[in-house]
């Protein structure tokens, strides 16, 4: 960093970021929609015009995390070739084109007394991102924290630390030619762990911290933030496959759930089948996950087909980004919707049927943060809801829930008008 502040200690470096961006938040929190668009499209032809550097970066970390042993999910997630750095490109174009969220006027009313009220959306100041191996977050999450209006600190994982100072340099590139602050994405410049403790205990200084990685990561987050967290500990995705399941939807959304990408949080973890299609549908859905490579975990049920390996109480409930899926026969609807209340971690559920009922029925009694039908839940991402990007999936239930765009990182403030209207 030009100030040096990399030299500093982890209390003082941290604390110099944090001064820093609350001082660049308060600017951005009136910047002119035009100035944060165009930074964001600067920022995305930076992506392209460096694409050698960010590459020769990525190759860097990728050696780090074959010497660190990385398991290949978490590879596949630090891995960037071209296809992924020019579709970095083109969520910082998608986000550059959105709407601007600040200043949208959420809701308008008069009241009886002659008051004018307007609830609009404003900024929430400066957020913290924590993450781990994808160096795409860098890029994502400065984004959406920009277009929203936030100041924000990155703190990348130690696996991803050249590719995220590569993508990091394309997003100053972008504040710059717009005549932003550069302290308005700043990056950790340091592996050291101590840096995170001192976000963690930013109170007055960050506003929310948003984690993005592991369940060990986000565990450790949520037990010692002292500032609000957006989170989610795990995918625990389900796909049920109900007895009016269409066998070629089945097929198609089954197989590119499991196998499409492994390593993402929407990747599917466990496939439950209704006891009338087990030797139709649900046969021919097992045999072609083994087909593909997949480790099916089976109850005694399913352990009749041929290739299927017994599961044990620890695979219900089990993230395992890889490919291999926990599958058990449920009796109906009700069965299946009471194994994903009990296992699953409120993330994404997906219901396979051409049954209207069953599906309504699913939608309504489940309250994960996203449900789809005859979909997969690869679909459960902020740039296929059409958010250009995401910061994270959150799975509580304050304030943002599920894909984590700009719109979910502002809050509301009341505007109200009067005409020297006194309260009798």
């Amino acid at each position: 960093m030009a100030d040096g502040t990399e030299a500093l200690d982890p209390q003082s470096l941290i604390a110099a970021m944090g001064e820093r961006a609350r001082r660049a938040a308060t600017e951005l929190a009136f910047a002119a929609p035009e100035a944060k668009a165009a930074a964001l499209t600067a920022a995305a032809d930076a992506v392209l015009a460096r694409m050698p550097e960010i590459l020769a970066a990525n190759a860097r970390d990728m050696a780090y995390g074959r010497d660190k042993g990385l398991s290949p999910a978490m590879m596949d997630r630090l891995m960037l070739d071209e296809g992924r750095v020019r579709a970095m490109a083109e969520g910082l174009r998608a986000v550059a084109a959105q709407p601007d969220p600040v200043g949208a006027v959420m809701a308008d009313w008069d009241m009886p007394s002659g008051l004018n009220i307007r609830r609009v959306r404003t900024p929430l100041g400066v957020i913290g991102v924590i993450y781990e191996s994808r160096p795409n977050v860098t890029a994502d999450a400065g984004a959406l924290c920009l277009k929203s209006g936030n100041a924000v600190i990155l703190r990348g994982g130690s696996e991803s630390f050249h590719s995220s100072g590569a993508i990091h340099a394309c997003l100053l590139d972008g504040l710059r030619a717009a005549g932003l602050p550069d302290d308005a994405i700043q990056l950790v410049p340091t592996r050291d762990r101590a840096a995170v403790s001192e976000m963690l205990g930013m109170v007055g200084v960050i506003d929310v911290i948003v984690p993005r990685g592991g369940k060990g990561l986000v565990g450790l987050v949520q037990a010692e933030a002292r500032v609000p967290v957006f989170a989610h500990l795990e995918g625990i995705v389900h796909v049920y496959l109900d007895r009016a399941a269409d066998p070629e939807k089945a097929l198609k959304v089954v197989l590119n759930a499991k196998t499409r990408r492994t390593g993402i949080c929407g990747a599917a973890e466990c496939l439950l089948i209704h006891r009338d299609i087990v030797e139709t549908i649900g046969q021919g859905v097992v045999r072609a996950l083994i087909d593909a490579g997949v480790e099916v975990r089976g109850d005694a049920t399913l352990q009749a087909i041929a290739g299927v390996v017994p599961a044990t109480d620890e695979d219900w409930g089990r993230e395992y980004l890889d490919m291999k899926i926990a599958a058990k026969v449920v009796d109906d609807v009700d069965e299946a919707i009471a194994h994903i209340r009990r296992y699953g971690s409120q993330h994404t559920e997906c219901i396979v049927t051409e049954d209207d009922a069953a599906a309504e029925r699913f939608f309504t009694r489940l309250d994960s943060a996203i449900l789809m039908r005859n979909a997969s839940t690869q679909f459960a991402d902020g740039g296929e809801f059409g958010m250009g990007a995401e910061i994270g999936i959150a799975t509580g239930k304050m304030h943002a829930r599920g894909p984590v765009g700009a719109e979910q990182l502002t809050s509301f403030k009341y505007l109200v008008t009067g005409d020297g209207t006194v309260r009798s």
